[in-house]
C-alpha cells in the first residue's frame, strides 16, 4: 500500500517544485527588476529623483482648507431660474411642483413656507424638530439644507446628498420661487 518508495518519491516531487519556484522567482527578479540600480545592492544609498511633483498648498492647522464666505444675497441677485430648472431634475424624483406629494413633500410655495407644514405628509421626527430651529424655508435656509441635508438635519429620510456649488443652489432656489 504505503510503503518507503512512495513517500521517498512524494518527497522529492515536493522538494523539486519548491526549487523550481525558487529558481523561478530568482530569474524572474534578474530579469524584471524594480526600483533604483546600482552596484550597492540597492538598499537605498541612491537617492531617486522623481519624474514630477505636485505641489499642495499650505492648508489650516486642522489640516483641511478653510472655505470662503460666500454672500448668500449676492449669488441670488444673480440667480439663474433656467439653470435652476436643470438643478431641479435632480430633486422631481422624490419631489413635485403640482401640489402633490410623492417620497418627499410637494415643493410649490416651499420658499416662505415653515418648515414641515405640509398638512397629510408624514415628516420625520427630526424635519419637525427642525422646525423649532428653522421655522420659515426663506432662502438662506433652503440653501443651507441643501448643500448637506443630512448634516443640516440628522435622522431626515432624505438621501440626497446635497449641492455643493452654491451658485447652482442658488439657481434651484430662483426656479422654486418662479415656479410656486
Amino acid at each position: 500500500m504505503f510503503n518507503t518508495m512512495t513517500l521517498t518519491k512524494a518527497a522529492g516531487a515536493f522538494i523539486g517544485a519548491l526549487l523550481f519556484l525558487m529558481l523561478a522567482n530568482w530569474g524572474a527578479t534578474a530579469l524584471f527588476h524594480v526600483g533604483p540600480t546600482g552596484h550597492g545592492g540597492g538598499h537605498g544609498e541612491e537617492e531617486i529623483t522623481q519624474a514630477y511633483t505636485i505641489p499642495v498648498p499650505e492648508t489650516a492647522e486642522g489640516g483641511a482648507e478653510e472655505a470662503p464666505e460666500i454672500n448668500f444675497e449676492e449669488l441670488m441677485a444673480s440667480a439663474d431660474a433656467a439653470a435652476g430648472e436643470r438643478e431641479w431634475a435632480k430633486c422631481r424624483s422624490c419631489h413635485a411642483l403640482d401640489g402633490s406629494d410623492g417620497v418627499g413633500p410637494h415643493l410649490n410655495g416651499v420658499v416662505g413656507r415653515e418648515v414641515a407644514s405640509v398638512a397629510g405628509f408624514g415628516y420625520t421626527d427630526a424635519m419637525v424638530a427642525h422646525a423649532a430651529e428653522a421655522p420659515v424655508w426663506d432662502p438662506n435656509a433652503i440653501q443651507h439644507f441643501i448643500e448637506n441635508p443630512r448634516g443640516v438635519v440628522p435622522g431626515t429620510a432624505m438621501s440626497f446628498a446635497g449641492l455643493k456649488d452654491p451658485q447652482a443652489r442658488a439657481n434651484l432656489i430662483a426656479y422654486l420661487q418662479s415656479n410656486s
